[in-house]
């Protein structure tokens, strides 16, 4: 959009409106000893020097591209084919507004009806949304859909201890005032089994997370015992997944699952800080009319083409706010969009390399941090690709020091949980090189021995 300032005649029409004569008299309050200060900027300089200027201020910059990352915990480091910067960045999806218009925008709702597809593929549910805001987001949408399945009758969700301590937040900030009671068992090292002994009649759903906050696995034959058990209280069964798993890993419709949420990052999205993300959602196709966000479906127009239109948009807050499923009808479709990009351009066999990697080179690293003195990986549980680490000196301290290698380090657990002080969540990806592991043990190694001082 073109910037268009104000006329004079707008700007008198303005201050007759403040009951002001003029721009002076409108900022007379202002002392006037620092009405107009003056300004002792450096003399100009030309575009090139400017450039130069700010290349070497971002070089300063601790980033990804020039760290050995082992950070995980939610948000991910994978590689992005260059494609999805390339599509994602065209104008027309770069700029495009919310296609409230199918007869113009077919083109943007193509991309979110193949999106929707693919994280069906994904996860083996019947149907999808057009994505929420993130992983987090998305599961407490979960909740809130699996209450109004039960017609507002059932009003506790039980939560598997390991599900990410920044979700479990997240899911009773949205639903405080609600008079929904989140509950799980607290210990986390019970078996996710003992999770049934919660499940009573006014439970509306159970919800875990596959792989765990702390990268174990549990087998489909647990977590399909566990979704027989919420079934037969009349509750839900939702699944939080890494997508980047189930490359390798069982869809979670295989062992039950109503609903499936999860965080998008991984699929074409660099870290970026925290953000923008995706949340993905999933459910069973009974329950259609009850989830929350955009669905777009595939028509035939007046002349038999194939076309697409947001469908089921009646009940969101854009058109009858009253009879809305929930508060939230926006949608990250830039960010689905590069993840369909993701999918498509690595398609089923490449997912599965990426996941295999991902897999080998995690167990790798346990492997070899489980022999530096001092350090001892954690569990018994297969994982994915992470995993816990115990410290023989505070993490903090690690971690600066492993700044030094230029390696960016595991996630403290001690801020989330106290008695895990001391303890460090690290992931390994397929962007990890067999070199980078090298190093982090050495490092580890010296600073263990005091070497790092």
């Amino acid at each position: 959009m073109s910037y268009v300032p104000h006329t004079d005649a707008d700007r008198r029409e303005m201050l007759a409106a403040i009951g002001v004569r003029s721009v002076e008299e409108l900022f007379a309050v202002v002392p006037e000893s620092v009405r107009f200060p003056e300004l002792k900027l450096p003399e100009p300089l030309s575009e090139a020097e400017v450039l130069e200027e700010l290349r070497a201020l971002s070089d300063s910059n601790a980033d990804l591209d020039h760290l050995a990352c082992f950070l995980g915990a939610g948000a991910y480091r994978h590689y992005i084919p260059s494609v999805v910067q390339h599509v994602i960045g065209r104008s027309e999806f770069y700029t495009a507004y919310t296609p409230y218009q199918p007869e113009i925008s077919q083109g943007t709702l193509q991309t979110i009806f193949e999106y929707q597809s693919m994280i069906c593929g994904l996860t083996g549910m019947d149907v999808s949304n057009a994505s929420h805001y993130d992983g987090a987001t998305a599961m407490a949408e979960a909740v809130i859909m699996a209450i109004s399945v039960g017609r507002g009758k059932r009003r506790k969700a039980v939560v598997a201890p390991a599900v990410h301590p920044q979700y479990r937040e997240v899911v009773r900030t949205y639903t405080q005032g609600m008079g929904v009671q989140v509950v799980g068992d607290e210990d986390l090292t019970a078996d996710i089994g003992r999770l049934a002994e919660r499940i009573d009649g006014d439970t509306a759903c159970v919800i875990v997370q596959v792989p765990d906050f702390f990268g174990g696995l549990d087998s489909p034959e647990t977590l399909s015992a566990l979704a027989d058990a919420t079934h037969r209280a009349g509750a839900l069964f939702v699944v939080s997944v890494d997508p980047i798993s189930l490359g390798l890993l069982k869809p979670p419709a295989a062992y039950g699952a109503d609903i499936v949420v999860g965080e998008g990052q991984a699929l074409g999205l660099p870290p970026s800080f925290g953000g923008p993300y995706l949340g993905f959602f999933a459910c069973r196709e009974e329950y259609v009319r009850r989830m929350a966000g955009r669905l777009v479906g595939e028509t035939v127009d007046a002349q038999g083409r194939r076309g697409y239109v947001l469908t089921l948009a009646t009940r969101e807050q854009h058109i009858r706010r009253e009879r809305a499923t929930s508060n939230i009808c926006t949608n990250e479709a830039l960010c689905a969009l590069a993840a369909s990009v993701y999918l498509a351009a690595l398609g089923p066999r490449g997912l599965r390399q990426v996941a295999e990697l991902c897999y080998h080179r995690s167990h790798y690293a346990a492997k070899r941090i489980a022999q530096v003195p001092g350090f001892a990986v954690l569990g018994d549980r297969p994982f994915f690709k992470e995993f816990v680490v115990r410290c023989p000196i505070p993490v903090e301290e690690i971690n600066a020091e492993l700044m030094e290698w230029d390696i960016l380090g595991g996630y403290d657990l001690g801020r989330d949980y106290p008695h895990l002080a001391g303890h460090m969540l690290l992931c390994v990806t397929e962007l990890n090189t067999r070199a980078q592991i090298d190093d982090l043990v050495m490092a580890l190694r010296i600073i263990g021995e005091g070497g790092g001082e």
